[in-house]
């Protein structure tokens, strides 16, 4: 992960806290070197920023509190407002595991379906990207994109359970995820203690006129449809190219191959999509082997 900073001090800071973590890995492990400075965390002790992710936590591994859940039914959700931008965290384009990313100017019209992740104890009290003490118990969140802070209603597509969160770190670097949740958001939704699961993400822009950017509404009821996830390998111009890949995964027999054409940016392309896949382990393992035939890391899609 190399963020190409003017001050050796900011670069510290940057390269250990660009990366939110979260549950399943996707938190970069990789070490990275520098000179940093050490911050007292809510928990009392002192968080170095300068140390590589590997030696920066107390744990070793993420895990959740001991004991029940907690009741976060009257935890206040957050209400979103007009906040500057964070000075840490909103590098654009930043790079992180050999990938590129590019942060929104805002979250207005933000929508995105995928799957979410949460991460808990490990990091509790620990320097979010933007500086601030990650708090398990806070509805906040991490993203790749959406800038430091905003802030977004993600629902569960399974259950339909949502919450409004303020992301205030990034991550989580796994390809796989749309969005890591804190622990107490993680348990109002449900997404808690499977670990993951299939949710929609609405950015909330709070500068723009009541009429146009409301918070998404609640929904309570389970959807009549659950959603489906299928493995994106491709959007190609050229058909020919497009069954070519088909042809080829259809050998593996991962899962059910379709070629389906979309309209993109008024151009017209041929997705290869593979699924419906059963849960979200299937997609990382089917999305692994698809890797190793050297083919490009699917994307997640959820219908």
């Amino acid at each position: 992960m190399k963020l190409p900073w003017r001050l050796s001090w900011l670069l510290a800071i940057t390269l250990v806290l660009a990366g939110c973590g979260g549950h399943r890995g996707t938190r970069p492990s990789s070490s990275h070197a520098g000179s940093g400075r050490s911050s007292q965390g809510s928990g009392g002790f002192y968080d170095d920023t300068s140390k590589p992710q590997g030696s920066r936590y107390r744990d070793g591994t993420d895990s959740i509190p001991g004991g029940p859940p907690p009741d976060v039914s009257n935890l206040p959700e957050p209400v979103p407002k007009v906040e500057p931008r964070s000075l840490y965290g909103n590098k654009s384009p930043y790079s992180v595991l050999g990938r590129t990313y590019t942060v929104l100017p805002t979250a207005h019209g933000y929508d995105e379906r995928g799957i979410a992740s949460f991460y808990g104890s490990k990091f509790h009290g620990y320097k979010t990207s933007s500086l601030e003490d990650y708090d398990m118990y806070k509805f906040t969140a991490a993203s790749k994109v959406l800038p430091l802070p905003s802030y977004a209603r993600v629902t569960n597509l399974q259950t339909g359970k949502s919450v409004i969160v303020r992301v205030n770190d990034r991550g989580p670097f796994h390809e796989d995820r749309v969005i890591d949740l804190s622990y107490a958001a993680a348990v109002k939704i449900g997404i808690w203690p499977k670990g993951t699961g299939l949710v929609e993400v609405q950015g909330i822009d709070p500068s723009a006129p009541p009429q146009q950017e409301a918070p998404p509404p609640l929904v309570s009821a389970t959807p009549a449809h659950p959603p489906s996830i299928y493995l994106q390998v491709g959007a190609f111009s050229d058909l020919v190219n497009a069954e070519r890949v088909a042809a080829q995964l259809r050998v593996a027999n991962f899962a059910p191959v379709q070629v389906s054409d979309a309209t993109i940016a008024g151009r017209l392309v041929h997705r290869v999509r593979i699924g419906p896949l059963n849960d979200v382990d299937s997609a990382d393992h089917v999305s692994a082997k698809i890797e190793q035939m050297g083919l490009p890391q699917p994307q997640v899609a959820v219908d």
